[in-house]
């Protein structure tokens, strides 16, 4: 395989599937299989899951609430996220341990790094809940710094778009997709890859990411074969 261990990052959003809010059962089941596909191959898998479909902390501060309190309650939503996770992922054959940044142990782990690292080599998928477990911290911070932890070859950001573009291809018919671009070139021409400070973790890492389109089946296994899905974003 092109990769031996992989962070792999998901929105919140992506688990709505057609719904408004909340979890869709059904996209579910779809990731657990195209996740399965790699792990039988032998790829070592984390994940970091955002919590943007059941609340996101910044909404919460434009409707006047504490950013502190916002930013908490967006980090146990990733935990319930990655609850619904862990079961799909079982339920399609897989061993899994979800930990988490906040201390909830009648659910989840506490985040361990040399356990982490121990779950991966046994061939479990570890998801990583919970965030950083600081505010002002975003899940694609949680997502590099995790990353960076647990010593994984690459971050593969599953979006609902291909890869990365000039502009936004959902607005800009015109707009024209890159197959490889470097971190200096991203940040010249102000494309949104992740948050600043998740991106320059990555760069300073030398921490390659991939975007691609996750909703696609089987574009999960094409990466990690080696295929050219997605944008690299590297050094």
């Amino acid at each position: 395989m092109h990769y031996k261990r992989i962070l792999l990052k998901l929105s919140g959003e992506a688990l709505m599937g057609e719904q408004q809010y909340g979890i869709d059962p059904a996209r579910l089941q779809e990731y657990a299989e195209d996740i399965k596909e790699i792990v039988d191959q032998g790829v070592e898998v984390a994940i970091v899951i955002g919590g943007g479909n059941i609340f996101r902390g910044l909404k919460g501060v434009g409707q006047g609430m504490d950013r502190v309190q916002g930013d908490h309650m967006g980090m146990l939503a990733t935990v319930i996220n990655g609850l619904a996770l862990q079961s799909a992922l079982e339920a399609a054959g897989m061993e899994t341990r979800l930990q988490s940044a906040i201390e909830i142990n009648e659910v989840a782990e506490p985040f361990i790094r040399r356990r982490a690292i121990r779950h991966l080599e046994k061939g479990r998928v570890v998801i990583f809940g919970g965030g950083t477990g600081n505010p002002y911290f975003t899940t694609d911070s949680a997502a590099v710094l995790r990353a960076i932890e647990v010593k994984a070859d690459v971050i593969l950001k599953g979006t609902r778009v291909d890869g990365v573009y000039t502009a936004d291809p959902e607005k800009d018919a015109s707009a024209t997709k890159f197959d490889r671009i470097s971190f200096e070139e991203v940040l010249q021409r102000g494309l949104k890859v992740m948050d600043t400070t998740a991106f320059t973790l990555s760069q300073e890492n030398n921490l390659p990411i991939v975007v691609f389109d996750m909703n696609t089946r089987g574009n999960l296994n094409r990466i990690t074969s080696g295929e050219n899905i997605g944008t690299v974003v590297d050094n």
